[in-house]
């Protein structure tokens, strides 16, 4: 068995009440009559029970047997319906997106139930985990008949959703979609004919229906993106009364072969091959101008499971710190160099697998808190009865969704193979669940639109939005932390970061003078760069914070308490992301001002 599932809670319980202020949260008329902070343990404790006794078992059989296409369906392995059901039964399935229902979990906890659960078996996750987001579009545009048809179903997991976007000639450019809808004598109903591929869980055997979320053009409407709608096309046909009728002239045609996540069925689906899939269109139909609203309405969706990739990520990077710790602190290797002739000791006590350890815990601490904090963010922008702190909070959500998601994703990869360097050898084999881990991960930073589009979307769209207004306020909010809080404690600490800020402040000058000067192909050459510094600064102004919170602690705790090298840990953490992650900002200003355009110039024979 590789997996070796490992989580401690102790950094999510620091976040919820010492960090945040959830009895801000709680205090809301949203949660009010349903949670208070002791609830945060209970949901906690619940979320680990159910991954360490029921989701990580079937992880490694997930892995090995895989989903199968058997006559047409997809089987999931045998052990994943229990499970499913179990998750479903605790209440820990998709969760209101609309934010709307009585008794709703807030965002700011579900996130970290959710990493719990995804550390477990990430690919057992995704087959609910897409029903959240298919769902909150639904309550968002269908009318109520479908709204009361659908989603107590797909709420309680009876019924699952997905998102269909992809084809096989139209992948991030989404405008080249040929996927195609015919209005039909019933209002409001189309026949849909087409392909679309690489759709997660886009057939399985753990629900009983499945509601895909599909974009089309409607037949005459306008190319491109501004002319794709998007329709509700279940699996089976849902009668008035609610009971599912024929199939719905879907054809599975096949299920990729996949690096990892293997348990999880990614699907190339065909719609209409019998001229008899029916699909109901959310929204208008287009106008005279031929424009449509599937976009926009998918966006919905698409930035929410943005947000759940950031979280897998972090979910998988921690496991695989969690087992890389655990292998240092128990593996006898070589002497210290301190002591050559002493005995062997523990790989932990080396200086260069003590390095690694803590950057990864140090990247780890600073992705979480970067994750929670913006759902923290969405919790306000939703449910705070201030218009102002809502418009506030929801340009903090915008602007950190893409960091979230790219950030996040692109630092698993780096994080999982510091973890496989503990390890050393055995790292590379697959009886150690590391390896797994690496196969897993690689594919967040493809999901929900590549991380490059992601960073087009941070330097192209998120700077700009409302004239810069926005965000000038999110830069304000670092600048404003570092001049409020500089302490002789963490004099070298806020030193480094701010000179981060200054440079990047010069990072976001020289960007503009190569727009101005018209060298318009240096924003996506650097884009992928500034995304990465922007999320560094914010980070280390996040961990720094937290470390503020940690030396309070400890100055009130005496010498031997049992919590002393919790907080200790998390002081070292935020020292060394400020002093060896965050100088890579001051090592990109000189590189973007410098201006290699290298990349853009060699021929393409030259590659």
């Amino acid at each position: 068995m590789a997996t070796n599932y490992l989580f401690n809670h102790r950094d999510h319980k620091f976040i919820y009440k010492e960090w945040l202020d959830m009895e801000k949260i709680f205090s809301l008329d949203a949660y009010k009559d349903y949670y208070t902070l002791d609830d945060i343990d209970t949901y906690l404790n619940l979320a680990y029970k159910l991954a360490k006794e029921v989701l990580a078992p079937t992880n490694d059989e997930g892995d090995q047997l895989h989903a199968q296409l058997v006559d047409g369906q997809v089987k999931t392995p045998p052990s994943f319906k229990n499970a499913y059901m179990k998750v479903m039964e605790a209440g820990l399935g998709p969760q209101s997106a609309d934010r709307k229902t009585e008794g709703k979990i807030p965002l700011s906890l579900n996130c970290s139930i959710s990493e719990t659960l995804m550390a477990a078996n990430m690919a057992l996750v995704i087959y609910w985990g897409l029903t959240s987001g298919a769902a909150g579009v639904i309550q968002k545009y269908a009318d109520s008949k479908y709204q009361n048809l659908f989603l107590p179903k797909m709420f309680s997991g009876q019924w699952s959703g997905t998102m269909n976007l992809t084809e096989p000639g139209a992948g991030s450019d989404v405008g080249d979609i040929l996927t195609k809808a015919y209005p039909t004598d019933v209002p409001g109903i189309y026949k849909i004919k087409g392909t679309k591929q690489f759709i997660s869980a886009g057939d399985h055997d753990l629900a009983e229906n499945i509601i895909h979320l599909v974009l089309a053009r409607i037949d005459g409407a306008r190319e491109g993106t501004a002319g794709i709608s998007l329709f509700m096309v279940p699996k089976y046909w849902v009668n008035d009364d609610g009971s599912m009728g024929d199939l719905n002239d879907i054809q599975v045609v096949s299920i990729e072969n996949k690096m990892g996540v293997k348990g999880s069925a990614t699907c190339v689906l065909s719609y209409g091959e019998n001229d008899n899939c029916r699909g109901i269109l959310l929204g208008d139909p287009p106008g005279e101008d031929g424009r449509g609203q599937g976009m926009k309405q998918m966006f919905n969706m698409m930035n929410e499971e943005r947000l759940g990739v950031s979280s897998m990520a972090l979910a998988n990077a921690y496991e695989a710190y969690e087992n890389s710790l655990q292998y240092a602190k128990e593996r006898i290797q070589g002497r210290l160099i301190t002591d050559p002739k002493g005995p062997r000791v523990k790989l932990i006590q080396h200086e260069d697998i003590r390095r690694m350890l803590l950057y990864q815990k140090s990247v780890i601490e600073a992705l979480r808190a970067l994750i929670v904090k913006t759902y923290y963010y969405i919790d306000l922008s939703h449910d705070s009865p201030d218009p102002a702190e809502r418009e506030f909070a929801d340009m903090m959500v915008q602007i950190n969704t893409p960091l979230c998601k790219a950030y996040a994703s692109d630092m698993v990869w780096k994080m999982v193979a510091e973890a496989i360097q503990v390890y050393g050898g055995y790292g590379f084999i697959e009886e150690y669940p590391v390896a797994q881990i690496a196969r897993d991960c690689k594919i967040h930073s493809i999901w929900e639109g590549t991380n490059y589009i992601q960073s087009m979307d941070l330097v192209g769209r998120k700077f700009l939005m409302g004239q810069g207004k926005p965000f000038r306020k999110w830069l304000k909010e670092i600048k404003r932390f570092i001049e409020e809080n500089e302490t002789e404690k963490f004099a070298k600490e806020f030193s480094m970061l701010s000179r981060a800020f200054q440079a990047y402040q010069q990072i976001l000058a020289a960007l503009q003078g190569y727009l101005t000067s018209g060298k318009i192909a240096m924003m996506p050459l650097y884009s992928t760069r500034i995304l990465h510094a922007t999320a560094i600064l914010y980070c280390g102004s996040l961990l720094l914070s937290q470390a503020l919170i940690a030396a309070a602690q400890l100055e009130k705790l005496g010498p031997d308490h049992y919590d002393i090298p919790f907080y200790r840990g998390k002081i070292s953490s935020a020292k060394f992301y400020i002093m060896n992650v965050v100088p890579k900002i001051s090592a990109l200003q000189m590189v973007i001002e410098e201006g290699d355009d290298s990349a853009l110039g060699i021929p393409e024979d030259g590659f």
